[in-house]
This record gives structure tokens, sequence and C-alpha cells, in this order.
């Protein structure tokens, strides 16, 4: 399906359990977080994902992917972007209570970009 509204590209660096569960959504929803994940924290910059992937997910797990994927930028005004650090380290931050609601405005498909071993 594809919106005729503006979207806004995102990137999350995953861990190979969480991209399993957004496999088996056919690449188009974030999985539930877990009880300690009160938020899902896409990023806005795909060189902040990178380093997430690289620098974190490959020692935690041994792999980490970065993903892309589009919202409707609308919806995601709604969002206030978070500095998490310096003036590249930008990340919106949703509620998991709202995590549904963000899946339904995803347009197409979450693609993996780059993987880290």
């Amino acid at each position: 399906m594809t919106s005729l509204r503006p979207t806004t590209t995102l990137w999350r660096p995953t861990g190979p359990e969480e991209l399993e569960l957004v496999r088996e959504a056919n690449w188009r929803a974030w999985p539930p977080r877990l009880p300690e994940q009160p938020i899902f924290y896409p990023v806005l910059n795909e060189d902040y994902a990178i380093r997430i992937a690289r620098d974190w997910n490959v020692p935690h797990d041994g792999v980490g992917y970065v993903t892309r994927f589009d919202v409707e930028s609308e919806y995601l005004s709604r969002y206030p972007v978070q500095q998490a650090g310096g003036r590249t380290i930008l990340e919106l931050w949703v509620p998991a209570e709202e995590l549904d609601e963000f899946n339904a405005h995803i347009v197409g498909e979450i693609q993996v970009v780059h993987e880290f071993r």
C-alpha cells in the first residue's frame, strides 16, 4: 500500500531476536516492548543507527542490524525529537503502549540495510 502522505525515514538498530519478530510480522511492524522496555526508540539518522548496531549489538548479540523504514510524517509530529547526546544523536521516544498505533503508520516494509558481525 502506498501512502499519498509525506513520510519520514527512520532507522532502528536491532539484534537478531527483535529482527526475527519483525520478520514474523512480514516486515510491517515492530514487536511489543518487553516490560523493562517502556519506550521504543527509532533514530533519525543512519550513522547513529550504525554506531549502535556495530558497537553495542555486536558485542551483546554477536550480530547487529540496521533497519530503515518510513512513517507518515504528520503522525510523527506528535513525538518531539530527542537529542540523546551529541548533535547527531537524535531519537524519537514512542511509549510502548502507543507502538501498535505507530506500526499502523509505517508505510511499506521495514528493510535491513546493514549487518555487522
